[in-house]
């Protein structure tokens, strides 16, 4: 609380959080009414932002599209945590042969670029949002699940992990209760790191038309259907570009806000004892 730019940057983190969830409260027309009559308006107190190609308002689909990226980036980062919690826990406890195979298939994954990985996917799962999250989330579990086998190694060797074996307690009750928390409040800083990361796939992937489908009210989507009317109307493309900047921006920087409490907490209690 006493980071006052840490302040700032959730106060625009909520704004964006609570603009997606009261959309149809907050957007003054439905995202998809069409009005070709009313194409490319200009700004105007009824359409603050003007109209698209099909006479629908801008404004209105840039809030809903907000609905729709934080929740495929939300998403995209859950199925990515549960799974290399998962496979990263039990690689660094267990170890041995187990562990090596692990890592070696973590190791083909992180051979290829993210992109061009979830390109592939996306040809051989089909086009649309739920096949983008998939193939956005097998791409990038293995290096978290890499980082999460380094955390265990490192933790399982911690005096109260062995005063807990020796108690008699299970390896899951380990895992959950002495390893797992500290392995959270890592993982959860980089996941905020990756957040904008993320949102650029997700919209790139919509840009090329094989994310999110059109009509539906989508930042990437907006910007590919506006490409065509670049010359003319340029405009149509800067205002979801903006958005996209801005809530990238704002993961990154929450991200790194973040990073650096936790590095000089860490500094602090290694500096105590």
């Amino acid at each position: 609380m006493k980071d006052k730019g840490l302040i700032i940057l959730f106060s625009i983190l909520a704004l964006i959080i609570l603009s997606a969830l009261f959309a149809p409260f907050i957007a003054p027309y439905s995202p998809y009414e069409v009005d070709i009559t009313n194409k490319f308006a200009p700004v105007t107190s009824s359409h603050i932002l003007g109209t698209d190609h099909l006479g629908r308002d801008v404004f209105s689909r840039i809030i809903y599209g907000t609905r729709m990226s934080l929740i495929s980036i939300l998403a995209t980062i859950f199925l990515v945590l549960l799974f290399s919690l998962i496979v990263g826990s039990i690689a660094g406890f267990r170890g041995g042969l187990f562990d090596s195979i692990l890592m070696r298939i973590c190791d083909v994954f992180l051979t290829f670029p993210t992109f061009i990985l979830a390109l592939f996917f996306i040809g051989v799962l089909g086009v649309g949002l739920v096949n983008v999250i998939i193939a956005i989330a097998l791409t990038h579990w293995a290096w978290y699940a890499r980082i999460v086998r380094s955390i265990v190694l490192e933790t399982k060797q911690k005096n109260y992990v062995t005063a807990a074996k020796c108690l008699g307690s299970s390896r899951l009750k380990i895992i959950l209760k002495h390893i797992m928390p500290k392995v959270l409040s890592q993982v959860i800083i980089l996941a905020t790191l990756d957040l904008g990361h993320m949102m650029l796939h997700v919209a790139g992937l919509s840009f090329l038309g094989l994310g999110v489908q059109a009509p539906t009210a989508e930042w990437g989507v907006m910007i590919n259907d506006a490409a065509p009317y670049i010359r003319e109307h340029p405009e149509l493309m800067l205002y979801p570009g903006i958005c996209i900047f801005i809530t990238v921006a704002v993961f990154n920087s929450i991200g790194e806000k973040l990073r650096d409490i936790y590095e000089a907490a860490q500094y602090s209690r290694e500096s105590e004892i």
